[in-house]
């Protein structure tokens, strides 16, 4: 395997958790995994192809929930996409854009007043997007990618808040699997042709909750948020490095 495609990190986990981003419905059993254990890998979506794949798993995921996605896939430079695949097929999928002032984020387009007073505190934020997750897929999946997007956005480039914007029925998933809270009413998301809330998390919350969690798996002690099913804090260093190196 050559350096470019080595991932970010590699793991074993089982299938679990199914279609977090687009809804809670049953799984098609013609989607579903066949077997228990799937070794995943996180890479970086650096190159058109990777990217493309990545955009298929989102047209698929939000499409057939009605959603308007915007087919395009532009990679600008203030983005990261991160992708898992399984044995070739790419089955979760993120994108992180980090704020900056000649392209800001894409919640100003329906929350700019209200993402305005944090950058008036000096506060730094980026949002996560584009999240999907195939159905069947682990649990394990989803916080990878979510805790490697933390590790980029506050470890390497010092960003302190995400915000987000979500369908209001995912509102609740979002605040007990991650510790986000209410930072706008309900707009319409001209993206996508639907309702959204704009949420907001603190990062030293989330690696508070990496610091006491991460890498506890079932053994969380009754832990309901998905902090036990991130990466243990002495995985960090060695995904730091892979990313400021731009590994794939």
């Amino acid at each position: 395997m050559s350096f470019e495609d080595d991932p970010i990190i590699s793991f074993d986990s089982p299938v679990g958790l199914s279609d977090l981003v687009v809804g809670e419905g049953k799984i098609d059993p013609a989607m579903e995994h066949e077997i228990d254990l799937q070794r995943f890998h996180i890479r970086m979506a650096n190159s058109r192809g990777r990217r493309e794949a990545a955009s298929l798993l989102i047209r698929k995921m939000y499409g057939w929930r009605g959603y308007a996605v915007d087919p395009g896939i532009a990679h600008a430079l203030n983005k990261i996409t991160l992708f898992a695949e399984t044995a070739g097929d790419t089955v979760g999928t993120m994108t992180l854009c980090l704020d900056n002032e000649e392209t800001g984020l894409p919640a100003d387009d329906n929350f700019r007043d209200k993402l305005d007073v944090l950058r008036e505190q000096g506060r730094r934020l980026c949002e996560p997007s584009r999240l999907a997750i195939d159905k069947g897929v682990s649990k394990r999946v989803f916080a990878a990618l979510i805790h490697i997007s933390y590790i980029y956005a506050h470890n390497i480039h010092r960003f302190t808040d995400y915000v987000i914007e979500v369908n209001p029925r995912h509102v609740v998933f979002y605040k007990r699997m991650l510790g986000f809270k209410d930072f706008g009413g309900e707009r319409e998301c001209t993206r996508v042709g639907a309702p959204a809330v704009l949420l907001r998390l603190d990062l030293e919350y989330m690696g508070e909750q990496i610091r006491k969690y991460g890498g506890l798996m079932e053994q969380h002690g009754g832990e309901r948020s998905f902090y036990p099913f991130f990466f243990p804090t002495w995985d960090e260093p060695g995904i730091t490095e892979r990313l400021r190196q731009g590994r794939n």
